[in-house]
């Protein structure tokens, strides 16, 4: 069975697809450095089932560290990876509006570090985690790959990740790799980062605390169940490990903006209390809305999204409970 290398494999969704691919019997290598964005003991807790399973192997590298880093870290040819999947990023939109240079250096650089080490180790297949971010307020619905994304991007961490596929495509015209960009978008569920509006919500309604709303409550997210976004990210992989000669980019979204109110009323009724609501200005970097047109990767990878919001909400709560959060 083939290997694939997980970056940031400790964090929501990359501990999400690391349990998938040795559920589907991958070996697979994982990385992370513990950003300090949130709580590292949440990232050990994500590791720990992960750390049981024989077919998986963890490395806790910084990826700004250079391509002699990962080398060190891997030294043995038969640790090389078939495909890697690039999840590790600085994450955050309004954060990044704060330090932008910090997100050029975890962002652009580290995946430059990452790209010049898959070239000098010979690895021809790589998925990179891009964002709904990188398509701005573009005003066609839904938001088709084929957009042209010039002067788009209205945040730091939108850059970021739009310059990442213009690495991705400089390293497959020059060196041959395989590459498919994934665009996520708005993905939530057990596990989800402490600061998303989803968890963020939560955590407010069980406390009887307002929830914040920014500008009229009109914005709208495409909100994607995590477990919908790995399947997508597992067919890219598959589908990369059967092709050649691959340079695509699709949207792995749900393909139903939830306009911000919805989302609220929605969140409450999963938690079971009424909610207050606190308005609040639109924050700098912030989109009115992102809508994934997901035709293309329907045809390309057969991606579905399955879960409906209500049952995606529901999981959450009930690994909130468990967490005794």
């Amino acid at each position: 069975m083939p290997t694939v290398l997980v970056t940031g494999c400790a964090g929501f969704i990359g501990s999400h697809l690391c349990q998938r691919l040795l559920a589907d019997g991958f070996r697979v290598l994982g990385l992370d450095n513990f950003d300090p964005f949130y709580d590292r003991g949440l990232k050990e807790r994500n590791l720990r089932t992960l750390l049981a399973q024989p077919r998986f192997t963890f490395r806790e590298l910084d990826l700004r560290a250079g391509a002699a880093a990962l080398e060190t870290a891997w030294p043995d040819p038969t640790d090389t990876p078939d495909v890697v999947v690039h999840l590790a990023a600085k994450a955050g939109v309004g954060p990044s509006v704060q330090q932008p240079l910090a997100y050029l250096d975890n962002n652009v650089l580290a995946t430059g570090h990452l790209l010049e080490w898959l070239r000098q180790r010979g690895v021809g297949r790589l998925l990179f985690a891009s964002s709904s971010s990188v398509y701005g307020n573009t005003r066609r619905l839904p938001f088709n790959e084929d957009e042209q994304l010039q002067q788009a991007c209205i945040s730091p961490y939108a850059t970021t990740k739009l310059a990442g596929e213009e690495l991705t495509y400089t390293y497959h015209h020059l060196y041959r790799l395989n590459v498919l960009n994934a665009r996520f978008f708005t993905v939530y569920g057990p596990r989800q980062r402490p600061d998303l509006a989803i968890h963020k919500f939560a955590r407010l309604l069980r406390t009887g605390q307002p929830i914040p709303v920014y500008g009229d409550g009109s914005t709208a997210r495409d909100y994607t169940f995590v477990a919908d976004t790995v399947d997508g990210v597992v067919r890219g992989v598959r589908y990369l490990l059967a092709h050649d000669g691959v340079y695509e980019t699709v949207n792995l979204g749900n393909n139903r903006p939830v306009p911000l109110l919805e989302l609220i009323q929605a969140v409450a009724t999963a938690v079971g209390v009424e909610a207050r609501l606190q308005f609040e200005p639109m924050q700098a970097g912030d989109v009115d809305v992102t809508f994934a047109d997901i035709r293309k990767a329907q045809q390309l990878l057969g991606y579905a999204p399955q879960t409906s919001l209500a049952d995606g909400l529901r999981q959450f709560v009930e690994w909130l409970d468990a967490q005794g959060e």
